[in-house]
């Protein structure tokens, strides 16, 4: 392991706060989805696609998101607000890792799920 990748997994790196909040699984499916759409989205849209996620942690995961500089808000002034999200130049370079996770998950799924069926069968067994 090289001193730079040491340094990225030691407990005080900078870095490693950058990567819990990318880490986040809704993190990942909020990059995703605003990547993949070539327009800013409503807060309701993007829980539309999120299936599961809860308005708090949505809520949660665009505030450090937006905190971070990956993702931009923008609230127009109507009655009621309208707000959208969108990914900033650095969300996109974000988005593009998350891409790559998402094609390795799909690649690789029946793999996992074998694997994971396999595992269970041995400790069912002891």
């Amino acid at each position: 392991m090289d001193t730079d990748s040491k340094i990225t997994y030691s407990e005080d790196c900078p870095s490693r706060t950058v990567l819990s909040v990318l880490a986040n699984k809704w993190s990942l499916y909020v990059l995703g989805v605003l990547g993949q759409n070539d327009r800013p989205l409503r807060f309701t849209e993007l829980r539309r696609h999120i299936g599961g996620v809860t308005q708090k942690s949505l809520t949660q995961v665009l505030r450090n998101l937006e905190r971070d500089g990956l993702v931009s808000r923008t609230v127009y002034p109507t009655i009621p607000p309208r707000v959208e999200y969108a990914l900033t130049s650095l969300g996109h370079e974000a988005e593009a890792l998350t891409t790559a996770i998402a094609d390795w998950s799909r690649t690789n799924a029946a793999r996992v799920h074998a694997a994971r069926g396999a595992y269970d069968a041995r400790t069912e067994e002891t």
